[in-house]
């Protein structure tokens, strides 16, 4: 269940609640009795744990789509050229 902090603003007391999301905002401030609870956006709190939160946990770029084996992707025209051949040590090259 989600925690909720809510703030009078009639009286400025502020505290948290927990709440399912189907559960209606309180309007009553349990201070003062007035109904003038507004709930305050806080940043959410996220501890992340484990591998995978890192660009270079990842094989391929975010965002893009892995290709079968064989397929080319959109950009690629180069072409395979053959490997000039070197001649092995000692060997001559005329």
């Amino acid at each position: 269940m989600p925690v909720y902090t809510y703030r009078c603003e009639n009286c400025g007391v502020q505290f948290e609640r927990h709440q399912s999301f189907t559960d209606d905002p309180l309007k009553t401030c349990p201070e003062c009795r007035k109904k003038a609870l507004k709930k305050v956006i806080t940043p959410t709190k996220i501890i992340f744990k484990g591998s995978g939160f890192y660009a270079t946990d990842h094989k391929s770029p975010s965002g893009e789509t892995s290709r079968k084996k064989g397929e080319k992707k959109e950009g690629d025209s180069k072409e395979s050229k053959p490997a000039a051949s070197k001649p092995a040590p000692g060997e001559s090259s005329d």
